[in-house]
């Protein structure tokens, strides 16, 4: 299956699902219909999806979608979209359709609005992506650096209070929780932030703080303040953190079980 075959798939059960739930939910008809049922695809629904929810005076819903249809006119970037989307179905113990973290989720739809302003940063258009930046932040309770690099694959779980900085870069396939922050330890100024390696899984309130490496496969447990590097498939945990043991898995992002027995 190609790239274009499965943002096609995801895109088709996200309308087979609507279709249902307008059946069991007609209160919503204006709502379902207007989001998914009116548009021709996955780009297009959640461009007005994304803009419906974003817009202010400074940046018009007529100026936003058009803007965000552009940028989801890009397979690649689609194509992340749609990895986002089964990541969450497949990960996220509260989410068993395709539609609900599209239509609901705010960890989901503020990835896809990063995505925006990530596009509009390398195009040369940096205080456009600010400008949207702080429409998600103050939207959606997450803030991430338009200049930042994440990959696809990506849960954001809950997301309230997320933080990744300018130099932050996310693999593939990690699994982030609410109140995490990817940030620096000063005001040192160039390559700063952490590096995620990937099938990493952060838990709830972990701190990543500097240029540091977490190492592929790995998990940082909750409320934890990283400061050095973690070794591939380590657990870490604690004020600092120290690595307290091995996962048992290849990649804990897939698996999500935040418990651990230190070694």
């Amino acid at each position: 299956m190609n790239k274009q075959q499965s943002i096609d798939l995801i895109w088709q059960k996200i309308v087979n699902e609507t279709t249902i739930a307008l059946d069991k939910e007609p209160i919503l008809e204006q709502f379902l219909q207007s989001t998914i049922l009116d548009h021709r695809s996955l780009g297009d629904s959640l461009s007005f999806h994304l803009a419906s929810k974003l817009s202010n005076h400074a940046l018009p819903i007529g100026l936003l979608q058009p803007l965000m249809n552009k940028v989801f006119d890009d397979e690649k970037i689609l194509f992340a979209t749609s990895r986002d989307i089964q990541a969450t179905v497949d990960r996220d113990s509260a989410c068993s359709v395709y539609s609900t973290p599209f239509l609901y989720f705010k960890g989901f739809l503020a990835l896809q609005a990063y995505r925006v302003t990530h596009a509009l940063w390398h195009q040369g258009n940096q205080s456009l992506a600010l400008m949207l930046q702080y429409s998600i932040s103050t939207h959606f309770a997450v803030d991430i650096h338009p200049a930042a690099t994440i990959g696809s694959g990506i849960l954001i779980d809950h997301a309230t209070g997320l933080v990744i900085g300018e130099t932050a870069v996310i693999e593939d396939c990690v699994s982030i929780m609410q109140s995490v922050t990817l940030g620096g330890t000063g005001k040192e100024s160039g390559d700063r932030h952490p590096k995620i390696r990937k099938g990493v899984l952060l838990g709830p309130g972990a701190k990543v703080l500097g240029n540091i490496e977490i190492g592929e496969g790995s998990m940082v447990a909750a409320s934890s303040v990283v400061l050095k590097s973690v070794p591939t498939h380590s657990i870490v945990a604690g004020v600092p953190a120290e690595v307290v043991g091995k996962t048992d898995v290849s990649e804990p992002s897939k698996v999500m079980n935040h418990y651990f027995k230190p070694c």
